[in-house]
């Protein structure tokens, strides 16, 4: 991997999450999937369960559907590759359990700083669609667009992802 932290955007089936499952991989580390899906429904659950399938047996998992600071200062280590997937979904739990969006953010883009291993993360950028109609929807979308800001900016390099195919958004140099 080129730089220490990644960060993977793109729209609904962009292929941003395959293609941070396939820059995990080339890193030749142990591979750690945290995840912050929450299985509400059969339909969620099926997807789960299906992308756990996809990974297979070299990946070990864990959920941290909120406290996603906490679970990569704990789990980061230089052998091994964080990868998370997804940071909408853990800004739609912080909206949904009423935590402070803000705060959590600030929490993350630091354990990502301080973190002794490459760290992967995977998001959807959700600010090239019309304007929502309804206010939770714009506070979620605006959310969402406020996040990923603040990782990009605490990464070393950025990709995005259009139709399978990356484009480097940011990439520092390394010298």
């Amino acid at each position: 991997m080129k730089g220490r932290s990644l960060f993977v955007l793109g729209g609904a089936r962009s292929g941003k999450s395959r293609y941070a499952q396939s820059r995990t991989e080339e890193t030749g580390l142990t591979r750690l999937f945290i995840a912050t899906a929450q299985a509400f429904d059969g339909e969620m659950e099926d997807r789960i369960a299906h992308h756990r399938q996809e990974r297979g047996g070299a990946w070990k998992t864990i959920e941290a559907p909120i406290h996603l600071a906490p679970a990569i200062r704990e789990n980061a280590a230089a052998d091994t590759v964080l990868l998370i997937d997804c940071l909408t979904l853990w800004t739609s739990n912080l909206m949904l359990a009423g935590f402070d969006i803000a705060a959590a953010t600030e929490l993350l883009t630091d354990a990502i700083a301080d973190a002794h291993g490459p760290v992967i993360l995977v998001s959807n950028e959700v600010g090239l669609g019309i304007v929502p109609d309804n206010t939770l929807a714009r506070r979620f979308r605006d959310a969402a667009g406020i996040v990923n800001q603040r990782v990009a900016a605490a990464v070393d390099e950025v990709q995005f992802l259009v139709s399978g195919l990356p484009i480097a958004v940011k990439q520092k140099s390394r010298g």
